[in-house]
């Protein structure tokens, strides 16, 4: 056999000693009487805290009939074996160290680091993502979150997935941002919301306005539907379609858009199931909301259907908004005139638009300027 094979438990050279006392009769003075030694010496190499030198090993050899190889051996593998069992402990502290800042095993999964080879390779990796360069730095994040009461994300995860946005930002190439050339130009961003192929258009519209856009899964228990912050001088949105439909995307991007245009200066991470009552929040929700579907034209079409809505009217009411019909579903939906399973048809999916797994729009049909090429994703 070529595989080397390392015992599972390696007695202490004083264990064996003691054995030789036991077999012979004797007691550890009466060893210490024969070399001559105290009795403290001889129970202190039985206990472990003393080493077998090689005069002891000599005067062993002599007092039990062994050789002196016997000892030094003995004690030579058992002194291996403690460093060898306290570097795989200093390996275990270190690994749950690791796990604790990161979600580690996601982090492979999306391929946002590599798997490693070892602990000092995987501990490196974790600094360079998170752009420290030592474990002994505290990782925060000042972002102002918004979750459910009822599912508290980790808060590693909701770190990672922002670091993740913030790298990729990083090397893409994007214009100068004028905050008031944006707000100029969303009628022409809304123009791509009247049909689900035009979203392609979105992010070569953003990075010409100096905004960076980006698509990135989130993470588990994180519940993450878009985020919105500044990197440097640009601000940056990102998007998770945790909810993978027409609505969800249009009104999550519309909100981010609405804190930058609003001049909103925090960051923001935006679970949209729970969005927390704050006079920002309730100023995007409001602006993207009348950015998407007019307040008063839109309650005109609730009065003139009696709130009763079939498919054609939906499709009618969108064709004369210029929206996709699935974003006017979502709101009546949402302001529960229509039942949440009722013409769910008109919710088409825009990951085929998008492409599976968009981290960073990896997607050859997403046109996006970069400074570098960006890792992609290959994971459903």
């Amino acid at each position: 056999m070529s595989q080397k094979l390392a015992p599972g438990r390696v007695p202490t050279p004083g264990k064996i000693l003691s054995r030789e006392l036991e077999a012979r009769g004797w007691t550890q003075k009466d060893l210490a009487e024969i070399m001559g030694r105290p009795v403290q010496t001889i129970n202190e190499i039985i206990r472990g805290s003393k080493r077998i030198t090689p005069e002891t090993a000599i005067e062993l050899s002599q007092a039990l009939g062994t050789s002196p190889e016997f000892w030094t051996n003995l004690e030579a593998k058992y002194r291996l074996h403690l460093v060898g069992k306290e570097k795989n402990e200093q390996d275990i502290a270190r690994k749950s160290r690791l796990y604790t800042i990161a979600p580690i095993s996601e982090l492979i999964k999306n391929k946002w680091i590599q798997t490693a080879d070892s602990i000092d390779n995987l501990e490196r990796q974790v600094c360079d993502f998170f752009g420290v360069s030592s474990l002994d730095e505290i990782l925060q994040l000042d972002v102002k979150f918004r979750c459910s009461k009822h599912r508290e994300p980790e808060e590693t995860s909701r770190i990672a997935w922002v670091k993740r946005v913030e790298n990729l930002a990083k090397k893409q190439s994007v214009a100068i941002f004028e905050r008031k050339k944006l707000e100029t130009a969303i009628p022409e961003i809304l123009a791509c919301a009247k049909q689900v192929e035009s979203i392609v258009q979105i992010p070569k519209l953003l990075a010409d306005l100096g905004v960076h856009f980006l698509i990135v899964p989130h993470l588990s228990k994180t519940y993450l539907d878009g985020a919105a912050f500044y990197l440097n001088s640009n601000p940056v949105i990102a998007l998770t379609l945790r909810y993978d439909r027409i609505d969800s995307f249009w009104f999550t991007l519309m909100h981010e858009l609405a804190h930058i245009v609003l001049g909103h200066q925090g960051a923001y991470l935006d679970n949209l199931d729970a969005l927390e009552e704050n006079e920002e929040e309730r100023a995007a929700n409001e602006k993207a909301a009348d950015w998407l579907i007019n307040y008063q034209t839109l309650n005109e079409f609730i009065i003139r259907s009696k709130k009763v809505f079939s498919h054609k009217m939906v499709e009618e009411f969108a064709q004369n908004q210029n929206r996709h019909p699935g974003i006017i579903l979502g709101r009546l939906h949402y302001d529960k005139l229509v039942h949440h399973k009722n013409l769910r048809q008109l919710l088409v999916k825009v990951s085929p638009i998008l492409g599976h797994s968009t981290d960073n729009f990896c997607d050859s049909k997403l046109d996006i300027p970069q400074t570098a090429e960006v890792p992609t994703n290959d994971d459903d």
